[in-house]
């Protein structure tokens, strides 16, 4: 019987096309994948952000990532001092006696120097100018320091510096919020993750340096027409007839006044909500006036003073309630608006709504202009084009 040859079996050549469609396809498929857990990300990140519920510190991190000109981390770089402003908590402000703005947006990280805008010097120079025996504090929390390079922003802030009562200082966070209240918010980072970063970073500071300090706190999107010095030394305003604001506050630096700035502080602590926009600045007042007042029905506490807290009526700092903002900003309205600001301290423009309209320099009976070329020349005159 003859033998049988084994049989030899050849390994096939590779498709070489077949592996390239599957590579392509593998890679479609992992880009497909890829742009949904985005697509899926944003849309998580989207309803977080529409809706009034807590939101992961996750998800806040990833929005500050796409959007940083919202979030606030440049207050967490540690820069050398040399190379930023003087630092707040090496001074000694004149207790009772000043008036603080707070720039707590990232824009001077970003631009690398310290930057400001014609309306935000506008509100620091009004002040200034009606108080000349108030020192006036424009506190950055972002790192920075000066680069005199003729822009626009440079020549306001010269124009700042020029008055004897404004000081220009940096806040060092750790510095600011170590042994406070609220040291525990700054440590775990609840301002940063906050769905309302930078205003929410506002509102904590306002209490904290009253707490320190003592003296006024004002918005930088107000314009000062009268002294501030006989209103007292503890209030606050009602922006309209059933809400509290907090875009003025006062707090003495010492005895009573210091308990409230306290008591808004420990509220802070123990109730800081970083998905309502109102709750950590107006909200804080207005739990402060309802323990004061031992009231619960807040239209009854309109121009009321409780336990030596004063409550001041709309018209005072508030003529214009935000729903009119517009009223501000177009020419016919000029009267009306010199009318219904005749009694107040200050006009509030709202910046929340308003930051995005732009005043020509020839316009000038549209009403905020009106009013900042009589209570902050200086400013208006380093405009460009716009106010």
């Amino acid at each position: 019987m003859r033998e049988c040859a084994p049989k030899i079996y050849r390994s096939a050549k590779p498709d070489i096309t077949a592996l390239m469609v599957f590579s392509r396809n593998f890679r479609l498929s992992r880009k497909k994948q890829l742009f949904s857990a985005v697509l899926i990300t944003c849309l998580i990140t989207i309803l977080f952000l529409t809706i009034s519920i807590p939101v992961p510190g996750v998800v806040m991190n990833l929005y500050y990532w796409v959007k940083p000109d919202k979030g606030v981390s440049c207050h967490y770089i540690k820069t050398d001092r040399a190379n930023s402003l003087k630092d707040i908590s090496d001074t000694y402000p004149k207790e009772g006696r000043s008036i603080f703005f707070h720039e707590t947006s990232c824009n001077s990280f970003r631009n690398g120097k310290i930057t400001i805008t014609a309306r935000q010097a506008c509100a620091v120079e009004s002040a200034a100018r009606m108080n000349p025996d108030y020192d006036v504090y424009l506190l950055y929390a972002s790192p920075g320091t000066y680069k005199m390079e003729d822009t626009e922003s440079d020549r306001f802030l010269m124009e700042l510096l020029k008055y004897r009562n404004v000081r220009i200082y940096h806040i060092d966070m750790d510095r600011y919020f170590m042994n406070t209240p609220v040291e525990s918010l700054w440590k775990q980072q609840q301002m940063k993750q906050s769905r309302f970063a930078q205003s929410h970073t506002s509102d904590v500071l306002r209490f904290l340096t009253l707490w320190k300090y003592g003296g006024i706190y004002l918005d930088l999107d107000v314009i000062v027409t009268k002294s501030l010095d006989d209103l007292g030394t503890d209030f606050t305003g009602f922006e309209s007839k059933t809400s509290v604001a907090a875009g003025i506050l006062s707090f003495n630096y010492t005895g009573d006044g210091h308990d409230f700035a306290n008591s808004c502080l420990e509220d802070l602590k123990n109730n800081f909500k970083g998905h309502d926009w109102g709750w950590n600045g107006p909200g804080t007042v207005t739990r402060l006036i309802k323990r004061l007042c031992e009231e619960n029905n807040i239209p009854k506490l309109v121009n009321k003073t409780c336990k030596g807290f004063k409550i001041y009526p709309p018209n005072r700092f508030y003529s214009i309630p935000w729903w009119n903002w517009k009223y501000f900003f177009q020419e016919e309205f000029l009267d009306f608006v010199k009318k219904q600001t005749a009694d107040s301290y200050l006009i509030h423009v709202w910046n929340k709504f308003s930051t995005d309209t732009n005043i020509s320099l020839h316009y000038e009976n549209v009403p905020y202009l009106n009013f900042a070329k009589l209570y902050c020349p200086a400013v208006v005159a380093q405009c460009d084009r716009y106010f």
